[in-house]
């Protein structure tokens, strides 16, 4: 879905993905960055409805050794 402009205007940007995941590192609740469709800037998102998050490593070995 593509962020509308009113909203892309009201949230932070990030000029680059490293000033977004240095942000997100400082942020107190588990976030995502995203390329905005609108700005082509960076902006962060806590939603990860419909987005692919990665397992957690367990270290057990067992994933295809």
């Amino acid at each position: 879905m593509r962020t509308r402009q009113s909203i892309c205007i009201r949230k932070v940007s990030y000029r680059s993905a490293e000033e977004a995941l240095a942000a997100m590192q400082r942020a107190t609740i588990p976030l995502r960055h995203y390329r905005c469709d609108r700005c082509r800037q960076f902006h962060l998102t806590s939603r990860t409805k419909g987005k692919r998050v990665p397992r957690p490593d367990t270290g057990n070995g067992s994933a295809g050794d």
